[in-house]
Order: C-alpha cells, then sequence, then structure tokens
C-alpha cells in the first residue's frame, strides 16, 4: 500500500511543479489521509522540496481505524510551546517549507480561513502563496479497488444493520431511539463509526431529505424513510429505504413509491462511464417533474462517496463533467409532501463499463414496499 500513497502524491507533485510551485500544503483532512495514509487531529501534509512531511500536534492515534502514516512520510511532531505556530501544524509547515528551501508554496485557500492563511503567509514572508484549488479532490473522484473494497464492506455493514432492525418491532418506537440502535448496530458489525448522522423519518417527515431524528412515534400506516451509512476505514457509503408500518400501504403510498423506484432505476441506469453527470439527474428527475412533482424534489440526485461522504461529482442539474469508471456515487431521488410524507431511496453504487456488467451495486437490501 506505501507505493499507492507515494503514486499519489507523485501526480500531485506533478501538478504543482507543472503550475510552477515549488512545494505543496495540504490541510483538509480527508486530504491528508488521502495522500498520507493517516489524518491525525490537526495534522496537515507538506509535500516539500527535499522531503514529504506530516506535521502534526501530537502522535498520531494508535486505532487502526485511524490509519498508520505511509512510511515514506517522515513525522514531524510540533514542539509544545513551539516558537512562532502557535500549536498550528499549518503555520509550522510553511516555515518547514522554506527552510527546505521552498520559494513557493500551493495552499487550499477553500479550506484555509483568512487568518490562517495570513498567519501561513507572515511566517514565511518569502514563499510566494498560490491556490492549490482542488487538484487532490479531483484525483479523489476515482478510486482503486482497494478503496472500493472498503466501500464494499461498508456497505453490507449498513444493509445487515437496516436487516436487523426491519426484524423487530416498531411501532410505538421513537424515530430517536430507531436512529441511536442503528448507529450503535453499524459499530457491532466493525464500522469505525455511522458515514453521516442517521435520518430516521415518520408520517409527515419520511422522505424528507437531512431530516434530523424526532421524538415522534411510530405508528400503523406511516410512511418510515431511512437513511444511513457506515464508515468503514475512513470510507463512507449510504443507503435510504422506504417502508409502510404496520399495514398494507394505502392507494397513493403505492403509487409515491413506484413513481420514486422508477426514477431511482432510471438514474441508476444511466451510470456508465462518458455519461454527462447532468444527464444522470436528468434522467431520474424527468420521471418525477413529469408526473408533476417537480416542485417537491431534491436539489441533486445524487454524488461521490468516498473518505467524505459528498465527494465530487455532484450529479446536479447544471453538473459539468462526464462519469469515469470506478467512481461510486450515490442516487437517491425523493419525494417529500408536506402534511403527509413521502419517500426516498437511496444506494451506493460504482460506475463500471458495460463490459464488466455495467454499475456495482453496492447496498442490496430490498427495494420492494414492505409492510412491516
Amino acid at each position: 500500500m506505501s507505493e499507492v500513497y507515494a503514486n499519489r502524491r507523485s501526480r500531485l507533485r506533478d501538478h504543482v511543479n507543472a503550475a510552477g510551485t515549488a512545494a505543496a500544503l495540504v490541510t483538509r483532512p480527508a486530504n491528508v489521509r488521502y495522500l498520507a495514509a493517516a489524518a491525525p487531529q490537526g495534522s496537515v501534509l507538506l509535500l516539500g522540496r527535499q522531503e514529504d512531511l506530516l506535521v502534526c500536534a501530537g502522535p498520531p492515534d494508535d486505532r487502526p481505524h485511524e490509519g498508520r502514516p505511509d512510511e515514506h512520510v517522515r513525522l514531524h511532531i510540533l514542539p509544545v510551546n513551539g516558537p512562532g505556530n502557535g500549536g498550528d501544524a499549518a503555520v509550522a509547515a510553511a516555515g518547514l517549507a522554506a527552510a527546505q528551501g521552498a520559494d513557493s508554496l500551493a495552499v487550499e485557500e477553500h479550506h484555509l480561513t483568512v487568518a490562517r492563511h495570513r498567519a501561513v503567509a507572515s511566517v514565511a514572508p518569502k514563499l510566494r502563496l498560490s491556490d492549490l484549488g482542488g487538484a487532490v479532490e479531483q484525483l479523489r473522484v476515482v478510486k482503486d479497488e482497494e478503496e472500493i473494497s472498503c466501500l464494499r464492506i461498508g456497505a453490507e455493514i449498513a444493509d445487515q444493520a437496516l436487516g436487523e432492525l426491519l426484524e423487530s418491532i416498531l411501532v410505538g418506537r421513537t424515530e430517536r431511539h430507531l436512529a441511536l440502535e442503528l448507529e450503535r448496530r453499524l459499530v457491532d458489525h466493525g464500522a469505525d463509526g455511522p458515514a453521516f448522522p442517521t435520518s430516521v423519518a415518520t408520517g409527515p417527515h419520511a422522505g424528507r431529505r437531512g431530516h434530523r431524528p424526532t421524538d415522534r412515534r411510530v405508528e400503523e400506516g406511516d410512511f418510515l424513510s431511512v437513511c444511513l451509512g457506515a464508515t468503514y476505514r475512513g470510507y463512507r457509503c449510504e443507503i435510504g429505504r422506504t417502508f409502510v408500518i404496520g399495514t398494507s400501504p394505502a392507494d397513493w403510498q403505492i403509487e409515491l413509491y413506484d413513481l420514486v423506484f422508477a426514477a431511482q432505476r432510471a438514474g441508476r441506469e444511466f451510470l456508465a462511464p462518458g455519461a454527462a453527470y447532468r444527464d444522470v439527474d436528468r434522467a431520474a428527475r424527468q420521471v418525477l417533474d413529469s408526473a408533476g412533482y417537480a416542485e417537491a424534489l431534491p436539489p441533486l440526485i445524487g454524488h461521490g462517496v468516498g473518505l467524505e461522504i459528498d465527494e465530487d461529482p455532484q450529479l446536479a442539474p447544471a453538473a459539468m463533467g462526464k462519469l469515469d469508471a470506478c467512481v461510486p456515487v450515490t442516487v437517491e431521488p425523493g419525494v417529500h409532501l408536506p402534511g403527509r410524507g413521502g419517500v426516498r431511496i437511496d444506494d451506493t453504487l460504482v460506475v463500471r463499463p458495460e463490459a464488466d456488467g455495467g454499475p456495482e451495486l453496492l447496498t442490496i437490501t430490498t427495494k420492494e414496499l414492505l409492510a412491516l
């Protein structure tokens, strides 16, 4: 695996050098982990002229799921009360870059605060600062098979946790209680933790994107929508399903569910190398729009996943770009009707060429409308 991280840093260094910059400072935690195999709290990565340094306020955590720094990156632990950096690894790294003889430094301006950017500039005033932009994020879009394996295991854990919940008694329990139980089950089955705050929505809350669980209790006849995800070795996936509680679904529930399911299927089937991001969104959105639900649609149909739960690409109406093979994305259309509830169906898939079987579905819990 050490070669994998070395290759990633080499690709970034080529990008930086081509832009005429001698060194790079990576501060966004997910980007640090992608390049150095670990990102201890508050750490930064310096791609220097002489060597690459993982600059940390303290020793890395020994817990396996936190990752262990790549052996070819030298650890630089900040001294307690060190002069000139105030304990900020980014500021210290800028000083180290200057000490290595760099005359220029590319920084992640989209991640640094204005105050932190000023501090970096002041510690090494002879360094010419430039913007690294989203260079690391772009490297992260296409995953290698080891990364996809982590996502696959995370999806299996999420499927298992959701399946066990569906076998329990649900009527009378609160959204908050069910969400906490799901998160406990994720950890019990080997997840680092939840990939994001688990959403459990019942009755009039169902189908609402990003719903925060409340003390509302599950009632007979409710729609129940659940969205959860597992983190495994730092990689995050998600799954969302909608069910009916305790009785046969009403006609309006069947009609709405079938519509959202058709939209989700249309989006999934459009996933292929070379497909435009916005065309995937359009394929799913048209199904719901044609049924008169344009005003109830989410701002995007899906997004990339990986070391963060919301990564590039964005499958949205105005998104520019085309899919590549080995890009994991979600397809998650939904409709929420105020006062009545709604439906969300969410899968994590990996884009694959048709010769390899087409998109690989990672989250396999049934999408049949079950009455629980």
